[in-house]
Formats: structure tokens, sequence, C-alpha cells
């Protein structure tokens, strides 16, 4: 899958985006994310707050960010799973404030106020919504 198209359909205001992920034990926990952002090829950022989602990067850095664009039919949707490995988790210091301020634009400063931590990824694989292929 063309990483450029993705990252197109990644970065739209109007997307919807789920991160799933686990942790040691093999707990798992899916949430619905609007701050994650795809700045290159390899690479995605966001802010979290205190929750079930970063405790779980904290002990496995592995997630799956699903990207959807809604179709007139469910054969017209389009949609990427995005692989990706937590290379830094930062809740402090300059990294750590461009997400706030960020968000802050985007979302208003309540929503930068939730912010407990800033995580860049690194993109390991990414693979269309729908594939048969192994």
């Amino acid at each position: 899958m063309d990483r450029k198209e993705v990252m197109e359909m990644f970065n739209k205001e109007t997307r919807i985006g789920t991160l799933s992920t686990s942790n040691k034990k093999g707990d798992v926990n899916v949430a619905v994310f609007g701050s994650p952002q795809m700045i290159d090829e390899n690479t995605v950022i966001m802010g979290i707050g205190k929750n079930r989602t970063l405790e779980y990067l904290q002990e496995n850095p592995k997630a799956v960010f699903i990207v959807m664009e809604p179709g007139k039919t469910i054969m017209d949707w389009k949609g990427a799973r995005v692989y990706l490995e937590a290379i830094d988790i930062q809740t402090g210091g300059g990294f750590y404030e461009q997400i706030k301020e960020n968000i802050a634009k985007k979302a208003g400063k309540a929503a930068a106020d939730m912010i407990h931590a800033a995580i860049r990824f690194r993109i390991t694989d990414v693979r269309p919504i729908v594939d048969f292929s192994t």
C-alpha cells in the first residue's frame, strides 16, 4: 500500500481512527483518537492523556492504528491498518510542549490540558483495511 496515499487519508480532519494496544499480559484495548498525525512516510506522532492506552504502550510499544473513510456502501469505504512501535514517550520537554500546542490550536486549550504524554511511533507496516493476503 502506498504510504503517501495513507498519509493523505491519515491526516484528514474528517477521518475515523482507532488505536489498538495490548499490555505485557496480552490484555487488549482499543480507543478512538483524533490527535495522531502521520508526519512522514515512517512516523506517527500523537498526544495522549493518562489512560489505559498509555499504560499499555509503556508495557508493550506495539500498536495498530486503523484509519477509515466512510463510503456510500461498505465496499466504497477506504482505509488502512498502520502498524506502529512507540519509540519515544515524553511527559515534558520540547516535543511534549509542541504536541500540546498543536492540539490547543486544533481542539482548544481544554483538550491540550488533558494531554499527559507525547508519543512518537515508527511505522513498521501498512496494510489495506481489507486484505486477503497473509
